[in-house]
């Protein structure tokens, strides 16, 4: 035999009661089940909320009347003829005729009593078990309405009764004789004391009926029916990628619920525990769904822990001083202190000096709390024996659960791990022997960033989802945009990582969306929905957005944004950047970047700063972090002048060239703007500085390609005539490398901690004699490749490659 529990959103529609039925008939194919009903969802807060009205002297009769209409009206979408009118509605004028003269005496007395809110509450269940129970009689004539006050007895402790369990069971076991051969309805959440008053079970009522039925007759199976699909690993309304718990022990069931899990009441299924009697719960909405299974015995899952737990809001209040070293009594005093005046405490943690004492409570209950402390330790505050407890409000409670993690090393470090990198501090800790559970606190305003930031950690089977926020709407971007969209399956399959783009902004418009902006309609999303941009606001609301695992990818070739660097670092947003600037400005800036990144426990990621998607920057990092010495860097690091050079021979004029690479796309608008060897310069100095060398801009030899009327002339139509009259000088050098064999080339390099950058003439011999096209190439000689250097040569230029290299950036900043 079967007890089936359903709560209030499964019978708080006509539409949901008949699902319930329908569960009901399969069910009842094989044994009738028990059936315990909540209230309709709503109903059991609006009789407390009728109950305070009329104890506050003010008019509660509109509100009655809504509650019963509420009734009546699911009653006439159910039911007609004389089964509605001389049974249940006539029913329920007798349910709300008592309900209204008892409000009217809480009205008159201007009080409401435990006693008689409990009398008042029950009229929830009555009503709801006895609709329910007649519309079953349509399908089931063997269905019977139930009140369990008849045989669920405790004492009179209203509110929140103890069961004499003994007594009850009896009764429930005398009851089921008798009436097993019918299809029982019963009220849940009520029972009554030895004089018969009505009294209720408190929180999770319904379920703790149930449960106290189930164990009673030692039932099969407890089902506690729901609008979710069983437990979840988090809460759904905040970690969108939560997922059904296939099956629980009692522990961890325990563990959740008692930290936010409000799929079930831990004390109330005490009973089905101690019989051993498996809790399944189940979906009205998603009656195929087969649910979560609690039950002694667990099968090992492959998951370090099952679930993610959190209490939204809780106060923490701190007792400390010297006067608690080495003295026993204390705690002792505090916790029982609190047990007398009914103040639950939902954590607790002392330093091992035990100079300290941190608990936490519900705020509603801190403001009494430290008040009953400061009486209670009044001697000690005067004698400042200790110091005055402190309230601190505004947080939340996170808790990881599982069985496993007492038999596997590193939970706690990737607990850690994951909130410090994505900038959330824990103000307290907690952890039992049974290593069950880690609970941290944390401030309320990162709890959704942190559910979600631990729940990527841990769920590895699911996506890990990188946020990015993108500045520049220009070549690069569309085409990093372009190809994330590309790649979004394969990232997910080989990579396991999400990328959403959340925010995006150009000189003009900018535009955020925390479900993702779609990657294949930015572009109009920007336009139509986008606001005016403000790069100042961009970056305050990619901080109050508050996602975790956030990069901010900076596309643009503008000053603008470097500014923010460290402040986006010091909100733990990594960069990743094609933006040169910031590196190659002031060292100190450099170093100030690189620091607070690395203080913050976020990448700082540049590899386009140098050679677009070719690895350099990460091939440097490797050599260094293995230990290598790097003796010397040579590079051709320009597109624009590789193409010049490699197109220079033969009856080729320089002007023509230069000419042809501005028509192809590989200059500048003004051509002087590569030929000036700038560019070269920032990326050999971002290289020299990555090397280890303090070394600023003003450091760097550079030797002029151009002669000085080339570079003194007004426009870059005189350019081209100044560079057409000085062909003969570019003649003679190309004439000369030829001669002896050899081919110019603007070749950068770092030596003994100097950076040149000049016109060399190199023969084959030289790992750079066989370049061509626009193609980039450095040479790294170290300790280890000293006969033979490192060559990394490619194209180094242009929208597609550099895009390629932010992506690969990206997608590092999602392997951590």
């Amino acid at each position: 035999m079967k007890v089936l529990k359903f709560g209030g959103t499964t019978v708080g529609s006509a539409h949901n009661i008949l699902t319930l039925l329908n569960t009901l008939a399969e069910e009842s194919k094989a044994e009738k089940p028990i059936v315990v009903l909540s209230a309709m969802s709503g109903v059991t807060n609006a009789l407390s909320s009728l109950a305070d009205t009329a104890a506050a002297g003010l008019g509660y009769t509109d509100k009655l009347i809504e509650t019963e209409q509420r009734h009546v009206d699911i009653a006439k979408e159910l039911l007609a003829g004389q089964q509605l009118e001389e049974t249940v509605l006539a029913q329920f004028e007798v349910y709300f005729t008592e309900l209204r003269s008892l409000l009217q005496h809480i009205q008159s007395l201007r009080e409401v009593t435990p006693k008689t809110r409990d009398l008042v509450l029950s009229y929830g269940e009555r009503c709801a078990t006895y609709l329910i129970s007649k519309v079953a009689e349509l399908h089931f004539s063997e269905a019977l309405f139930v009140d369990a006050s008849t045989f669920i007895k405790t004492d009179s402790s209203f509110g929140h009764a103890r069961v004499h369990t003994d007594l009850s069971n009896r009764l429930i076991q005398g009851f089921y004789r008798e009436y097993k051969d019918h299809l029982l309805f019963v009220t849940g959440f009520i029972a009554s004391d030895n004089h018969g008053q009505i009294t209720t079970l408190g929180r999770g009522g319904s379920d703790y009926t149930a449960a106290l039925i189930g164990a009673a007759l030692h039932c099969s199976e407890i089902q506690i029916w729901s609008d979710v699909n069983g437990m979840m690993t988090a809460d759904p309304k905040m970690v969108k990628k939560a997922i059904p718990l296939t099956e629980l022990s009692y522990t961890e069931a325990m563990e959740l619920s008692y930290f936010g899990a409000r799929v079930i009441y831990p004390p109330s299924m005490t009973p089905a525990f101690l019989h051993k009697i498996p809790i399944v719960v189940r979906n009205i909405t998603n009656p195929a769904f087969p649910g979560t299974v609690i039950q002694h015995d667990t099968q090992k899952s492959g998951s370090n822990i099952k679930g993610i737990s959190s209490v939204n809001d809780t106060s923490i209040i701190n007792l400390q001083g010297s006067g608690m070293v080495g003295k026993a009594g204390y705690s002792g005093r505090l916790f029982s202190l609190l047990s007398r005046e009914q103040i639950n405490v939902i954590l607790i943690t002392q330093a091992s000096s035990e100079h300290s004492i941190t608990f936490a409570v519900n705020p509603a209950d801190a403001v009494k709390a430290k008040q009953l402390i400061e009486q209670e330790f009044e001697l000690e505050l005067q004698a400042e024996k200790l110091e005055q407890p402190t309230i601190e409000q505004d947080l939340s409670v996170l808790a990881i659960v599982g069985e496993n993690m007492k038999q596997t090393p590193g939970i706690s470090g990737k607990l850690f791990h994951a909130l410090g990198r994505n900038g959330i501090n824990v103000r307290a800790i907690a952890q039992g022997s049974s290593e069950y559970n880690i609970s941290v606190i944390i401030a309320k305003e990162d709890l959704r960033k942190a559910l979600n930031t631990v729940h990527d950690a841990f769920f590895t089977e699911l996506k890990k989802t990188l946020h990015v926020f993108c500045l520049g709407t220009g070549n690069i971007s569309t085409t990093l945009i372009r190809q994330l969209q590309e790649h979004h399956n394969y990232l997910q399959q080989h990579n396991g990582i999400q990328v959403k783009l959340i925010g995006i902004s150009n000189s003009r418009r900018m535009v955020f969306d925390t479900d993702g902006i779609p990657l294949d309609k930015w572009q109009q999303v920007l336009e139509t929905a986008g606001e005016p941009a403000d790069l100042q606001e961009f970056v305050s609301r990619m901080q109050l957005i508050n996602l975790p695992n956030c990069v901010l990818a900076d596309n643009t070739a503008s000053p603008a944004p470097i500014g923010f660097y460290e402040e986006v670092f010091r909100s733990n947003i990594s960069i990743v950047t094609c933006n040169k600037i910031g590196n190659s400005s002031d060292y100190q800036q450099y170093k100030n970047f690189k620091d607070t990144a690395l203080q913050h426990g976020v990448d700082f990621y540049y590899e386009t700063n140098v050679g677009a998607g070719l690895p350099i920057v990460r091939t440097l990092k490797d050599l260094m972090m293995s230990g290598d010495r790097v003796l010397r860097i040579e590079a051709i690091l320009s597109g624009t002048i590789s193409f010049i050079f490699n197109n220079f021979k033969g009856n080729a004029s320089f002007h023509d060239v230069v000419k042809l690479a501005q028509e192809k796309g590989y200059t500048e608008p003004d051509p002087r703007d590569d030929l000036s060897g700038l560019d070269f310069m920032r990326k050999m100095l971002i290289l020299a500085r990555d090397a280890g060398n303090p070394l600023e801009a003003a450091d760097v030899q550079i030797e002029n390609i151009l002669p000085p009327s080339c570079l003194q002339a007004a426009s870059v139509a005189e350019f081209y005539a100044e560079l057409k009259a000085a062909e003969a000088y570019f003649v003679q050098l190309k004439e000369k490398a030829e001669s002896s064999g050899k081919v110019l080339r603007y070749i950068g390099s770092l030596e003994d901690g100097q950076v040149k950058i000049s016109l060399q003439m190199v023969d084959e011999s030289h790992p750079f004699f066989t370049l061509s096209g626009s193609d980039n190439i450095i040479s790294f000689t170290t300790d280890r490749y000293k006969e033979r250097p490192m060559v990394v040569k490619g194209p180094g230029a242009g929208a597609e490659v550099t895009a390629a290299g932010v992506f690969a950036d990206i997608v590092n900043v999602g392997s951590h």
